[in-house]
């Protein structure tokens, strides 16, 4: 089950790592506006912060130290 976990966490991570690693950047490259960018921008940092999830599983962290690996993963991610 950790292999599949870990397969999926990789293909989201190829997912939101291209280009210049923000959901924004994303959004213009697909030229979407109002409602659709909105949209799309919520779906894409949702992934990302299940990625990070997904990696900070793997690393087995609690409480703060799980919150701090998570914003650092989803910043270095996301690119903010």
């Amino acid at each position: 089950m950790k292999s599949i976990v870990l397969a999926v966490a990789t293909l989201f991570t190829l997912n939101v790592a291209y280009a210049d690693n923000s959901c924004e950047m994303k959004a213009a490259d697909k030229k979407l506006n109002g409602a659709a960018k909105n949209s799309f921008i919520k779906k894409c940092e949702k992934d990302a912060r299940l990625v990070c999830e997904n990696d900070d599983i793997s690393k087995k962290t609690n409480g703060a130290a799980k919150e701090a690996h998570i914003k650092k993963c989803l910043k270095d991610t996301l690119g903010g």
